[in-house]
């Protein structure tokens, strides 16, 4: 019996439906803010990280068309704040904090403290 633990299985995207993502060092800080400067991305991201793993994009009730939905997460993929992989036939989201948080301290975690005060301000 061995003491080791058991290593991790990370599910990876493969084949053609493997979405770009932009490397850690390739995120910007002006990406960043204009992927968050939306209100409607903003409140995804807000999701995420209540949630702190990862969503389904049906998971999201966004009250705009499928297509503008498909925009936003894209603007949220490739400015490097979120990451997309296919489980099945879902599309799966999940906040890169640990890449923001190494890259910006403190930003992730201000903008969603300002972000739940003004919902709170404007019964959102």
């Amino acid at each position: 019996m061995s003491l080791e633990p058991e290593p991790t299985v990370t599910l990876a995207p493969t084949g053609s439906r493997e979405l770009p993502h932009p490397d850690r060092a390739e995120i910007r800080l002006e990406g960043v803010l204009h992927a968050l400067a939306d209100p409607l991305r903003l409140r995804i991201v807000r999701e995420l990280a209540d949630d702190g793993g990862a969503l389904a994009c049906s998971d999201f009730e966004v009250p705009v068309a499928k297509s503008t939905t498909t925009h936003h997460f894209r603007v949220l993929r490739e400015s490097g704040v979120i990451r997309q992989v296919y489980q099945g036939t879902a599309k799966m989201n999940g906040l890169r904090r640990e890449d923001l948080d190494d890259l910006f301290p403190g930003l992730l975690d201000s903008l969603l403290a300002a972000a739940a005060r003004q919902a709170d301000r404007l019964g959102d």
